[in-house]
């Protein structure tokens, strides 16, 4: 099976069998494949918080068209949008930096100025950002979806990078899948 032309550029198919996360979002479909070899902490943590239905319902609470965009904090299910951002599992993963390099597509762990403070928020990329290069810990590439990406980049937004109320972007069901989907 080819990749979508909506891959992140330089992206390659996943091996048959192995496992992908399908971001179902309200403005489309996200399909990333893992990096096990680079970050298997934060594969592994990823995976297990999608299992768990943890993302679902939380939104891409930071966009910066040429950036990224940011979600994962379950925070963001609140009406209360300063608290956006500020959310996690209740853990911390060790830092798991690695040669891979942040150009559009790939996913990476969003964390504190603490190295070891990365939990559940992560970005995908939507630029190309060389000074963060081996100071996040990348951990896949988007392979199908970099439309939607590049939508939810470009929402209006406030003055703290937050989608508008009126046009949130929202996960609304995340999932561990196998290579090649159905």
């Amino acid at each position: 099976m080819a990749l979508s032309e909506t891959a992140a550029p330089g992206a390659t198919e996943p091996n048959p069998g192995d496992e992908i996360v399908v971001i179902e979002s309200n403005h489309g479909r996200i399909v990333v494949k893992f990096f096990p070899e680079a970050a298997p902490k934060h594969v592994e943590a990823f995976k297990k918080l999608s299992r768990e239905g943890f993302y679902d319902g939380v939104r891409f609470h930071r966009v910066i068209p040429g950036f990224m965009i940011q979600g994962g904090d379950p925070n963001s299910k609140s009406s209360d949008r300063s608290m956006h951002g500020t959310g996690g599992p209740g853990y911390k993963l060790p830092a798991e930096f690695n040669d891979i390099p942040h150009t559009p597509g790939i996913l990476s762990a969003a964390r504190t100025s603490d190295p070891n403070s990365a939990g559940s928020q992560f970005f995908l990329m939507h630029g190309r950002a060389p000074h963060l290069d081996q100071q996040y810990s990348v951990f896949g590439q988007v392979i199908e979806g970099m439309d939607v990406v590049n939508k939810i980049a470009n929402l209006p937004k406030d003055s703290r990078d937050n989608p508008l109320e009126a046009n949130p972007a929202i996960m609304q069901k995340v999932t561990v899948e196998t290579w090649p989907l159905a």
